[in-house]
């Protein structure tokens, strides 16, 4: 008789399983019908926190990953352990940063990036002996008294050439790290 009750634990756990594949499988193939606005709210309810991207292919593998990452368990302790402990000699680019980038004023960030100080605050930039002055602004920025969407139009108006915004101004890690 026990041996029949082991049996009847195992075929009721095996069709709880293949129920809860079958769950996952529906909400993954749900994703390739949602639109932008969707996966943002779908993601923000798997993760958390709300996604910066409205980028629909990038919103859908994260997600993915995401639910299947909670209905597995993800990775083991003993997985994570390890991981850490092969990141120590890992070149820089392959580490996850654990902490926001700071300012040196200590002040709260940027509502709508946190790469940036928060409004009316001043970003300086010295650039061939010419230090420039960029105020942000809450909906973009301020240099010589003309506004700008974006960092990069004012680096591109500074140097003559392309340039990343944030990593000109010095607003990212990676910025931080090297000097130019």
């Amino acid at each position: 008789m026990t041996e029949k009750k082991k049996t009847t634990k195992q075929d009721v756990a095996a069709v709880h399983a293949r129920s809860a594949v079958g769950e996952i499988a529906d909400q993954l193939s749900a994703l390739t019908s949602m639109t932008a606005a969707e996966l943002k709210t779908r993601y923000e309810e798997v993760f958390g926190e709300p996604s910066r991207s409205s980028n629909k292919d990038y919103l859908r593998k994260k997600i993915a990953w995401r639910i299947q990452e909670l209905a597995e368990g993800g990775l083991s302790d003993k997985a994570k352990q390890r991981i850490e402990e092969l990141s120590v000699d890992a070149p820089l680019r392959y580490k996850k940063s654990t902490q926001k980038p700071s300012f040196s004023q200590g002040t709260p960030v940027h509502p709508l990036d946190p790469r940036l100080p928060l409004p009316d605050s001043i970003i300086t930039k010295e650039h061939k002996g010419v230090t420039h002055k960029v105020t942000v602004l809450a909906d973009g920025f301020q240099y010589k008294d003309k506004p700008y969407r974006s960092l990069s139009k004012i680096a591109r108006e500074i140097t003559g050439t392309s340039w990343n915004g944030f990593l000109f101004f010095g607003l990212t890690e990676q910025s931080r790290k090297t000097t130019r």
